[in-house]
């Protein structure tokens, strides 16, 4: 079998470590994975994501857990804080990985996360190749210019069954694929190329909310506690540490649905993939943001020179069905749940999971594979999609009274001990998902 898959993020990694895991020696020696990142390199950075419950059985199917945890962030918890740096409530993180408070017990960089499962698929590669197999190969800074299912007859090879054409964007070549994997994100081109461009309007689904991440210095009175602060309009702003203590990350949302200028910045930015075009997203966070109060001009200020500045719609991602002839989705690019889910990297490593074994079993017959791991991931991804109650409306209030209301009831809950019950009911569901559990097909 030939698999190209789209994006070295986590998903995209996952998935090459778990087929190589996996299978038998006799198919290491057949199978070859070819891995295509657009970016040029690696970027170590970005957005505290977390690991939860079934994720973390993941980590250690992988043998990732020990250097997963030896790179988190050390997040204790959230506090909500207002204006004037007055904190309303807080929730500790539970250590334990029994209760999905909002800081699970693993929070780590985005970008380390995806590094660590790059080198251990390396890792892997380089003893399937010593073994007599093909590995890995990994090509950075090109992508998929077009996609195109073939019949046997027509492909290059004349092989057996039909392939996947790909042309590439910047080398121009072509190449044939048994199976074409989409790990590229919520904004998958992939998924656009494959499905066509009619088919997001229904496939990504906007939640009103639109955000900007990137990284501002450290300074000394920033904690190992996440900040979130609150304002009117619809804005938040979260605050929170890195690994080596040198930075502050910070995610900044606004929930409006009725401004053009959000959904175009974030156009702008996505179709272009380049830092020189982010000044107007940025021109608008100092807008909405500017003089809210808090470390609001502080953290503006930082976004300036920040070089890991980030900017897009917060959308989930529901698809009728997740492969069409030998194209599939994986993680984000399928069934994204959403930053507000605490499930996008639990459900990143899972669906990687599911898709290796599938593709496995049925290496023959790679259709079958693929409605298999769609029959096996469908009540895990339906599970995780399903945010909080109120979310996100409930935390981004747009009048004062909502505001006022919010602190109030976050007060109370945190003071009557309620919080931690809620938490148990309408946290991620992590520790309720599995493949062994979820799945009808074994």
């Amino acid at each position: 079998m030939d698999i190209l898959i789209v994006g070295c993020g986590i998903a995209g990694s996952a998935l090459a470590s778990f087929l190589l895991l996996d299978a038998t020696d006799a198919q290491k020696k057949t199978m070859r994975i070819t891995v295509l990142e657009r970016a040029a390199e690696l970027r170590p950075y970005g957005q505290n994501v977390d690991v939860r419950g079934y994720g973390v059985e993941m980590l250690r199917r992988l043998g990732l857990e020990a250097a997963v945890r030896a790179s988190t962030t050390g997040e204790e918890g959230v506090q909500l804080v207002d204006a004037y740096h007055r904190v309303w409530a807080a929730s500790e993180a539970d250590k334990t990985g029994r209760v999905q408070t909002p800081t699970s017990d693993i929070e780590i960089l985005r970008g380390r996360l995806a590094e660590l499962c790059w080198q251990r698929s390396m890792q892997l590669s380089d003893a399937c190749k010593a073994a007599g197999g093909h590995g890995i190969t990994y090509v950075f800074g090109d992508s998929v210019a077009s996609l195109e299912q073939v019949a046997a007859a027509a492909a290059a090879d004349g092989g057996g069954g039909a392939k996947v054409r790909v042309r590439f964007a910047r080398s121009g070549r072509e190449q044939t694929y048994d199976v074409v994997v989409g790990a590229d994100g919520s904004q998958s081109q992939t998924r656009r190329l494959a499905w066509g461009a009619a088919h997001e309007a229904r496939a990504v689904r906007g939640l009103g909310v639109y955000g900007a991440f990137f990284s501002v210095p450290r300074q000394d009175h920033d904690t190992k506690w996440r900040k979130w602060f609150h304002t009117t309009g619809g804005r938040a702003v979260m605050l929170r540490p890195d690994a080596r203590g040198e930075r502050s990350t910070v995610f900044m949302t606004v929930m409006n649905s009725t401004d053009p200028r959000l959904p175009a910045a974030a156009a702008l930015l996505r179709n272009h993939q380049r830092h020189d075009k982010a000044e107007e997203s940025k021109a608008l966070m100092r807008e909405y943001f500017a003089g809210t109060g808090w470390e609001t001009d502080r953290i503006l200020r930082g976004m300036d020179d920040a070089h890991d500045f980030y900017y897009d719609a917060l959308v989930q991602v529901k698809m009728e069905r997740w492969s069409t002839g030998r194209v599939v989705l994986v993680g984000d690019a399928g069934y994204c749940a959403s930053p507000m889910s605490g499930m996008g990297t639990t459900l990143a490593l899972t669906g990687a999971c599911a898709l290796a074994r599938a593709l496995l079993r049925h290496q023959d017959a790679p259709e079958r594979a693929l409605a298999e791991y769609e029959a096996e991931m469908r009540p895990v991804a339906a599970r995780s999609q399903r945010l909080a109650p109120g979310m996100p409306r409930l935390m981004h209030p747009q009048a004062l009274w909502e505001l006022l209301l919010l602190h109030g009831l976050l007060f109370l809950l945190k003071r009557s001990g309620v919080f931690a019950l809620l938490a148990m009911f309408f946290g991620p569901p992590a520790d309720k998902i599995s493949l062994e559990q979820d799945s009808s097909v074994q």
